[in-house]
């Protein structure tokens, strides 16, 4: 079985430097680079305009960035060390992005790296230099940390929360990846590592599958309650560097340092489409939330630029 793409738009200069992360909500699409700016397009208009610019959000470039699935709060991190909270604010053709407040507690580069927000975007999980998993409580004006969970110590290259609720993951330099019980606060599986580092972990939608990859090429997907390490997905030629499930959770979307975006399928364990978007590496890939529209998603990378494809008709 395989499925085809086609190529609906591309942003061909949407940062001055490498696209480092993407972002949807429900109607726009945020995005992340090396510069100083986040930067917010429409997606219910075919031409993806810009819509709205953070200007300075983090003076040295940001290197992860997320939203939640309601699409009202979105967090940032920057090379300086430092998060911010953003929130949606007013109605309709109104609505603007500002600042909710900062995560400052460190503020050296590494302490705060890769982040996620629980669907309910109440808790921010995020990695560390020295391998620790912190957990900040947002919907409290300070917003405390309230969990630290602590691994063997090597960079936490990668973080998701699961869409339950029950569970974070992280991935790790030295290719460990850990599942841990958020009701418990223990970790639940130290799970069969790829050896390399690891650059992506993610939740499936249902919470059952844990998809992460990296340096090895390969993506393992692991059974989330046993830990059983149940595929591995094989196809990429260089680091896979970006994950992400349909809403479904029919199809997982990968994107690697080949410049090469694939579709994966859950069920036959099997690439169904691949895409190449130039010769840079794809940073960044995501779905678009479902819409009345075709299935569609967005890559980005070393060329500044963001791609839009959406399923053809069939």
């Amino acid at each position: 079985m395989s499925k085809q793409y086609l190529t609906l738009h591309t942003i061909d200069n949407a940062h001055p430097t490498d696209v480092f992360a993407l972002a949807p909500t429900t109607s726009s699409l945020l995005s992340a680079s090396g510069s100083s700016s986040i930067r917010i397009f429409s997606t219910t208009s075919l031409d993806f305009p810009l819509i709205q610019t953070l200007e300075g959000a983090h003076k040295l470039g940001v290197h992860h960035l997320v939203t939640s699935k309601d699409g009202k709060r979105a967090a940032s991190a920057g090379f300086e060390g430092r998060a911010k909270i953003w929130e949606i604010t007013g109605e309709g053709d109104e609505q603007q992005w500002k600042m909710k407040g900062e995560i400052v507690d460190f503020n050296k580069a590494g302490e705060i790296w890769s982040l996620a927000l629980s669907a309910d975007s109440l808790y921010l999980a995020s990695t560390s230099y020295d391998g620790r998993i912190n957990v900040w409580d947002l919907s409290a004006a300070d917003m405390p940390k309230i969990r630290e969970y602590e691994t063997k110590g090597s960079f936490g290259m990668c973080v998701d929360l699961s869409a339950d609720g029950r569970f974070t993951a992280s991935g790790h330099e030295n290719g460990s990846v850990y599942i841990f019980n958020n009701d418990t606060g223990r970790m639940l599986h130290s799970l069969a590592g790829l050896v390399k580092p690891i650059r992506a972990v993610s939740f499936s939608p249902a919470s059952k599958l844990l998809a992460a990859a990296g340096d090895a090429r390969i993506i393992a997907l692991y059974d989330v309650t046993s830990g059983e390490q149940v595929a591995n997905l094989l196809g990429h030629a260089g680091w896979v560097l970006s994950l992400d499930w349909s809403w479904s959770g029919e199809y997982l979307l990968s994107g690697s340092h080949d410049a090469k975006a694939k579709i994966w399928s859950t069920e036959t364990r099997s690439c169904v489409a691949t895409h190449s978007d130039g010769d840079k590496p794809l940073w960044a890939v995501k779905w678009l939330p479902k819409t009345t529209r075709s299935e569609m998603f967005a890559v980005a990378g070393g060329t500044g630029g963001i791609s839009f494809f959406r399923e053809a008709a069939g």
